[in-house]
């Protein structure tokens, strides 16, 4: 019995399209569908040491729903590292001008915080709107 081990490998790993509609659709329910689908954990071939991951396309980012009081009471933080350089966001401010952003923080945070990571991140594609120009790849629905 010869026995070994599977173990992917990066040139062999076969990558899908997925497609999600945010319309209406919680943002942490949907979040950790998408990060699942971005780290491969979906496949059978899920190794926590190689990107195996798919691609996902988030579509309507701006009509996200929140719970409770979240649009108004959370806020995203960020700083320059100049002094004074703190800058304050509520995520109703943040879906006026950047809806695309609340996900992506969201799913951010879900995801490993290391160059494998980053790689994964890199695979998420964002839209506010219903368009997206990634049909040449021929995207699945996602169910959340």
């Amino acid at each position: 019995m010869d026995r070994k081990t599977f173990q992917p490998k990066p040139a062999e790993v076969e990558r899908d399209w997925f497609v999600i509609d945010a319309e209406g659709k919680t943002l942490g329910r949907i979040a950790s569908v998408i990060a699942h689908t971005l780290r491969g954990k979906h496949k059978p071939t899920y190794a926590n040491h190689v990107d195996v991951g798919d691609f996902v396309i988030v579509v309507n980012a701006e009509k996200v729903v929140l719970t409770g009081n979240k649009e108004t009471q959370k806020v995203y933080h960020r700083h320059s590292q100049y002094p004074s350089g703190l800058r304050t966001v509520t995520v109703k401010e943040q879906r006026q001008n950047h809806p695309d952003r609340i996900i992506r923080n969201a799913v951010r945070g879900m995801l490993p915080k290391n160059v494998l990571g980053e790689a994964q991140f890199k695979k998420l594609k964002v839209y506010a709107g219903p368009e997206h120009p990634h049909t040449s790849q021929k995207p699945k629905d996602l169910a959340v």
